[in-house]
Formats: structure tokens, C-alpha cells, sequence
């Protein structure tokens, strides 16, 4: 297996930032790890693959997750919830 490696700038140019960013990331130790071979920094492709999925949010497994336990709950609050507004509309 061939292991793919980008520069700061196809990094930059993969996420839309400016390098700089890049720089003040690695500076404040955050964003993907990366390899610093003489001079030059390189990012591998699985490093930054592994960073776009942990900085997933909302995804559909995670909706998924939350809602499937609280099915009999949701119900039972919309049963309440269809109550409430019939007695709220003789009010």
C-alpha cells in the first residue's frame, strides 16, 4: 500500500483555509498530525481522512443513536403534548 502525503498547501486548498491557519494549528498543537521531514511539513492522507471523521457532527448515526432509545418517551410526550393542546384551545 502506498501511503499519500499532502503539503501545507494542498491541505489549505483541500479545506479552504489559508496555510497560515495550518501553521497556527500545528503551532497550538490541534488539527491532524502531521510529519516534519527535513524542513518540510507533510500531512498523510489516512491522518487527515481520521480527522474529518472525528470532527463529524450530527451525523445520522449519531440521530440514530439517541433517538431509537427514547421511541415509547416520544410518544408518550406527544400523546401528552396532543392533550395539552386540546385543552389549551378551550381555554
Amino acid at each position: 500500500m502506498q501511503v499519500i502525503h499532502l503539503g501545507q498547501k494542498e491541505l489549505a486548498e483541500r479545506w479552504r483555509m489559508s496555510e497560515a491557519t495550518l501553521e497556527r494549528w500545528r503551532s497550538d498543537r490541534i488539527g491532524p498530525v502531521f510529519l516534519k521531514i527535513r524542513g518540510r511539513v507533510l500531512y498523510r492522507l489516512i491522518d487527515i481522512e481520521a480527522f474529518e471523521v472525528a470532527s463529524l457532527k450530527g451525523t445520522f448515526v449519531e440521530k440514530r443513536d439517541q433517538v431509537a432509545p427514547m421511541a415509547s418517551t416520544n410518544s408518550e410526550l406527544m400523546k401528552g403534548a396532543a392533550e395539552n393542546d386540546c385543552k389549551s384551545s378551550f381555554i
